[in-house]
């Protein structure tokens, strides 16, 4: 919920993991604090969701899991998702030639059915910014 409150349209979340890692958890907790004021479910089958906020503002939320590379990836017009608001990526890892020049990564990874590590990584300004501010209010004055 803290991640969802720092983004704003253009911004991109790119999430790797393993099948059962959180992926998809954790994008309806970033919605959630985003403001979405519609549930989060996996877009496994239909590849593209789209949350929307209250005053129209719009997340969308890939799958790029059954894509077979980035051409297929380029037909969903990304560029029109970051023009309109923000994209977060499950499986990003499959398109990565594709993926704009900067990005926020999350690798997510299985410890236990309570549990997950998850490991992010800024890649530009933007993120950068982002990733500290997000410390900050996730562990404090650090």
């Amino acid at each position: 919920m803290r991640l969802g409150v720092l983004l704003r349209t253009g911004d991109v979340v790119c999430l790797e993991g393993d099948l059962g890692s959180g992926k998809t958890t954790f994008v309806q907790g970033v919605a959630a604090g985003w403001g979405s004021a519609n549930p989060v479910s996996s877009p496994s089958f239909v590849l593209v969701n789209q949350y929307r906020r209250p005053d129209g503002t719009r997340l969308f939320h890939l799958d790029a899991y059954r894509l077979t590379g980035g051409k297929e990836a380029e037909d969903l017009d990304i560029d029109l998702m970051l023009e309109n608001g923000v994209l977060i990526i499950e499986w990003a890892d499959r398109i990565l030639d594709v993926l704009p020049e900067e990005y926020l990564w999350v690798s997510l990874r299985y410890t236990d059915v309570n549990q997950r590590d998850l490991i992010f990584s800024a890649l530009g300004a933007r993120y950068d910014e982002m990733l500290a501010i997000f410390r900050k209010r996730l562990y404090g004055g650090l």
